[in-house]
């Protein structure tokens, strides 16, 4: 990934062991999985994922501190409490569909049921991918870390420009865009 590489040992300047320090565990992996199923409630999030009591009690907890999930009194009954997803929490749903497709992917062979669809066309979501700027699809012979200052600075000199960046809910051909990747 170039010649530049990250400083391992600093752990504070890198965002994967912060977010490892949030999510690092099983559990809070399967109770944000509940949380984009649907589900709201600690007795909800108790059956349905068979966890212990006091680990989840903690999970929760931990979620919440970390503005993942947010504590709301239920509208029905002010006595009770929900569990609902951020924006930071719904940030987390690229990176939960990455390794589940890994999961698939790498694991054992099992019948995915239900399927995860578009809402638009209801067929099954594409690989996640890393996407360039302009919707490339890359891959890690694709990347490299530059010092910030070095930003949009090639290897020619030339200085790119962010003209054409993605923006959600912009359409790409993925086709297209897999054959350009291939042919560089």
């Amino acid at each position: 990934m170039g010649e530049l590489r990250e400083p391992l040992r600093e752990l504070l300047e890198c965002g994967l062991p912060q977010a490892l320090e949030v999510m690092g565990e099983r559990w809070s992996f399967m109770i944000l999985r509940a949380s984009f199923n649907g589900l709201h409630h600690f007795e909800e999030f108790l059956s349905e994922l068979g966890i212990a009591r006091n680990i989840l009690s903690n999970r929760l907890a931990k979620l919440v501190e970390h503005g993942i999930l947010k504590r709301e009194p239920c509208p029905d009954d002010r006595r009770k409490i929900e569990y609902r997803l951020t924006e930071k929490g719904f940030d987390l749903l690229p990176a939960m569909l990455a390794l589940r497709q890994w999961g698939q992917k790498y694991g054992t062979e099992f019948s995915e049921d239900p399927v995860l669809v578009d809402d638009y066309d209801y067929l099954p979501i594409g690989p996640v991918s890393i996407l360039a700027h302009d919707g490339r699809i890359l891959n890690h012979k694709d990347l490299s870390l530059v010092a910030k200052e070095n930003v949009g600075k090639r290897a020619d000199g030339s200085v790119a420009s962010e003209a054409g960046t993605l923006k959600r809910g912009d359409v790409i051909d993925l086709r297209a865009a897999k054959r350009a990747a291939s042919a560089v």
